[in-house]
């Protein structure tokens, strides 16, 4: 059995992105790790910090993004698509350049697919996730995010990235990561196991551009430069105490990258949320009320979210 490793990225270090840690994280499991690498700002070293990765296992593929031509936040699934195509192995492993996996999984997550690998019917495997919101010792468990995702799935040729690169399903014929008819969601097995999404944790000011950079991907700059003029400079968490706290450990990757830290002061704690300002999904009252039902009648088991995926007991 073989297991490929497969993301992309671009602007990795200017956008903070834990795209190194994230690589790392699944390394020691995988025969191989394909990195789509696109071209970055002048200045920026994505490329640069993957290359020094000490391992045979990384392979770069070096591209251009089209987003004319992807557009929608198409460009994140031609992406992940063309890392896809490079992989050789049984099972491919994909992660986002915001997702790390504890070293505490792999063992689980390699038996998993060992298990398996001889089950024609499993087409991927289910992870579950914690969202951290702010810092490293906050998440959110809420009905706003998403619980569960596919990210490994089987090295088959009618398998590509969907829609802009959340999840994946099996298409009859292929024509854009879009379209839903002729295409079908994959069956899946669940893993005992976490991912661990830091994309939600940045100084304020950077989050605030990566948002501006991914609504760029998504509808152009006109729309953007109208949509962020307005904005404030800095991206406001909110009152972070209504979220849930984190009492586990983060990955061993990820130790440098908590160490520099240093937002700490920009960030609320306590008092009332700035009433000025549009909520964040989670804080408002439906998904709030949707949440608590769920946490605490169901084991925080969701209730009537969309699933991209056919779950099979195995």
């Amino acid at each position: 059995m073989k297991i490929s490793g497969f993301t992309f990225v671009r602007n990795g270090e200017k956008l903070y992105y834990p795209f190194k840690e994230s690589i790392e994280s699944i390394l020691p499991i995988c025969d191989e790790f394909i990195v789509a690498v696109g071209q970055s700002d002048e200045g920026d070293r994505t490329r640069e910090i993957i290359a020094s990765i000490d391992s045979p296992k990384v392979k770069i593929i070096d591209t251009i993004w089209d987003t004319e031509k992807w557009s929608g936040g198409s460009i994140y699934a031609a992406q992940t698509d063309l890392a896809l195509s490079h992989c050789t192995g049984d099972w491919c492993f994909y992660l986002q350049a915001d997702e790390v996996v504890h070293e505490k999984y792999l063992d689980i997550i390699k038996n998993r697919c060992e298990q398996l690998i001889d089950d024609k019917r499993i087409e991927g495997l289910l992870f579950s996730y914690k969202h951290f919101w702010g810092d490293y010792e906050h998440y959110n468990q809420s009905h706003a995010w998403y619980p569960n995702e596919i990210r490994i799935i089987r090295n088959l040729p009618n398998i590509h990235s969907w829609v802009d690169a959340q999840s994946f399903r099996r298409f009859d014929e292929y024509r854009n990561p879009h379209q839903t008819e002729g295409t079908h969601k994959l069956k899946v097995a669940k893993v005992d196991a976490e991912i661990y999404h830091y994309g939600w944790v940045r100084p304020p000011q950077l989050m605030r551009t990566k948002q501006k950079v991914m609504n760029t991907d998504y509808w152009g700059n006109e729309n953007t430069e109208k949509k962020f003029i307005i904005k404030s400079i800095d991206f406001d968490y909110g009152p972070l105490q209504k979220c849930d706290i984190f009492n586990g450990t983060h990955p061993a990757v990820m130790k440098e990258m908590i160490a520099k830290m240093d937002w700490k002061d920009k960030l609320q704690y306590e008092g009332d949320a700035d009433k000025g300002r549009e909520m964040h999904k989670h804080e408002r009252f439906k998904y709030r009320f949707l949440s608590a039902i769920e946490n605490k009648l169901f084991g925080g088991r969701n209730i009537g979210g969309f699933k991209n995926y056919e779950l099979v007991k195995r």
